[in-house]
């Protein structure tokens, strides 16, 4: 790609393990609500040269994705306790604003960090814990409705619904991911829901740099490691977009080291 990608929320969790993967492999432009240091910022990016702005600062937004050729929007309320006032601000008025930017300078795609609480109701008392075991063949793929867990989960799949609509009135390419349980590193130790959700992260990495090369209309993916563990299904990001996720929770031991048969992590 040869314009600018613009990653918003650069700051966080999953913006900082994007950047540390493929951080040298595209010309950014970075927005967060806070200023970001140096040492996060990949080569040839200064700390003058980030955005500090609201995603629902409407003037700012627009400026920012002025000239890009696509978006990754991670920015919002992270908090799956957030309450209903900041998940309304942040998080659906925020995606509506910078989907709508994107539309109006001619962005080409737009990549969605959604969330495994879109869909978290889904892990009723019938179905867990026994969902989260390699036995268990129960899988969602992203052709079922949202059944948000929170209301930061209600957000999340309000953002798909957004961009489902851009999609279609904008011809603007979308992918939502939902994206697992993150952690540098190793799996959660001893605990079998965050294993069967875990994303490394080089996978989180890899994932969102083939939601930048590869061709697609509308997709929602799960974001998450090939694990033994699993009860999202990894197969359509595999088909359409070419994930190819080197990561399985199953590799590591309880104790959270890696097996002597797995390659470990790398940096």
């Amino acid at each position: 790609m040869d314009e600018p990608v613009l990653l918003t929320g650069a700051g966080g969790r999953v913006g900082r393990a994007i950047l540390a993967g493929i951080g040298e492999a595209y010309d950014w432009r970075l927005l967060d609500r806070e200023p970001l240091s140096a040492a996060s910022l990949p080569s040839g990016v200064s700390a003058d040269e980030v955005v500090v702005a609201d995603v629902t600062d409407e003037t700012a937004v627009r400026d920012a994705v002025d000239g890009v050729g696509a978006v990754i929007h991670l920015a919002g309320d992270p908090r799956p306790n957030a309450p209903w006032d900041s998940v309304l601000t942040n998080n659906i008025d925020g995606t509506q604003t910078i989907l709508q930017a994107a539309a109006d300078t001619g962005v080409d795609r737009f990549v969605f960090a959604s969330s495994n609480h879109a869909v978290g109701a889904y892990e009723t008392d019938e179905r867990t814990p026994e969902i989260y075991r390699t036995d268990d063949e129960y899988r969602l793929d992203g052709t079922e409705l949202p059944r948000p867990s929170n209301l930061y989960g209600v957000s999340k799949a309000t953002g798909e619904t957004l961009g489902r609509y851009y999609h279609d009135t904008e011809d603007l390419s979308v992918a939502c991911v939902r994206i697992g349980n993150l952690t540098k590193g190793h799996p959660p130790k001893e605990y079998e829901r965050g294993q069967a959700m875990w994303l490394s992260h080089r996978d989180c990495a890899h994932l969102f740099d083939r939601c930048l090369q590869a061709e697609y209309d509308y997709e929602i993916v799960y974001g998450i490691s090939d694990n033994d563990r699993k009860y999202y299904s990894i197969k359509r990001a595999q088909e359409v977009l070419g994930y190819d996720p080197q990561d399985n929770s199953a590799h590591y031991t309880f104790g959270g080291e890696p097996k002597e048969e797995a390659e470990p992590d790398s940096p």
